[in-house]
């Protein structure tokens, strides 16, 4: 039998699907999902299994102009995701078209992409006509020599499977470059992180102070075979920790409660989740925070 094995890198703007995607791809959930932009900010990488194919998917940060420190650790990791992957694929929004930050990508994307091949998917095939697909999809193929374009819906599922198809034929031949039953190369503890950062971003909406990060400190194994997990949100303000904590603590409960419920589900197992709050007010400018979260810190001062 001839494996195959390689790394995918999803690009494009904030909240293009790009972890919808990926989800859909391995089945799983490794990738938070939100409605707020730029959520993820680590390279997450998702495996998938496609006949003798192994599909690594490198879930980038999305590209966008950078203003903080942050920002600019984030659209760095993201072209090096690029840049060292196998296959790129550049994820648009059909009913969004070529937007300013399309048109940045498209810039860089010669030169990151050198003999590499780069697959152009439409997403949210299902909120424009035909028509309209038809026209978008001829526009970008003039910009850039794309090897192929897929027509998709990550939230519906639909045109997923031939891409994937698609990419687990582009992968090089060689073994598989992790277990067939690995779905994500992340440790667990800061898919834990990401899981109660995402609780946080769907019940706090607008009031959600971007200068956050979770982090678990602890993770303890327990003889009953439960996990008691210890973590720590950071924020930058003293005013964000009341946001966080809510009336009679109200929010942090809740965003507690449905982080460990997810965390059990994605286990199979019994887990003690604790979180406190904590205000840092410098943590974006602290050097073992960004390691934390799988990003370059030194990537933030160019």
């Amino acid at each position: 039998m001839t494996t195959r094995a390689g790394f995918v890198a999803l690009i494009g703007e904030p909240n293009a699907g790009k972890s919808t995607l990926l989800n859909r791809m391995v089945g799983a959930k490794v990738s938070i999902v939100t409605h707020k932009v730029q959520t993820t900010r680590a390279r997450i990488r998702g495996v998938a299994m496609a006949g003798d194919s192994q599909i690594v998917f490198v879930d980038t940060p999305g590209l966008f102009k950078p203003r903080r420190r942050l920002d600019r650790a984030m659209v760095a990791a993201a072209w090096g995701g690029a840049a060292d992957a196998d296959v790129i694929v550049l994820l648009i929004e059909a009913h969004r078209g070529i937007t300013d930050g399309v048109e940045r990508i498209l810039d860089r994307l010669g030169e990151v992409s050198q003999g590499r091949r780069v697959a152009l998917a439409i997403n949210k095939i299902d909120r424009v006509k035909a028509e309209a697909l038809l026209g978008l999809s001829q526009e970008m193929n003039a910009r850039f020599g794309f090897a192929t374009t897929f027509m998709i819906s990550a939230e519906r599922g639909h045109g997923v499977e031939d891409l994937r198809d698609w990419l687990a034929g582009e992968m090089p031949e060689g073994p598989f470059l992790y277990p067939e039953d690995q779905i994500a190369d992340l440790p667990m503890r800061m898919i834990a992180a990401e899981m109660t950062r995402e609780k946080l971003t769907l019940r706090l909406h607008q009031e959600l102070p971007y200068q956050l990060t979770v982090e678990t400190e602890a993770w303890e194994e327990r003889e009953d075979g439960s996990a008691r997990i210890d973590q720590v949100i950071y924020v930058s303000r003293p005013g964000h920790k009341g946001i966080l904590l809510g009336h009679k603590g109200e929010t942090i409960k809740a965003v507690s409660k449905a982080a460990r419920e997810e965390l059990e589900e994605f286990l199979g197992r019994k887990v003690h989740l604790f979180t406190q709050v904590k205000v840092r007010e410098k943590w974006l400018d602290e050097a073992e925070r960004y390691s934390e979260m799988g990003l370059d810190f030194s990537d933030g001062n160019s």
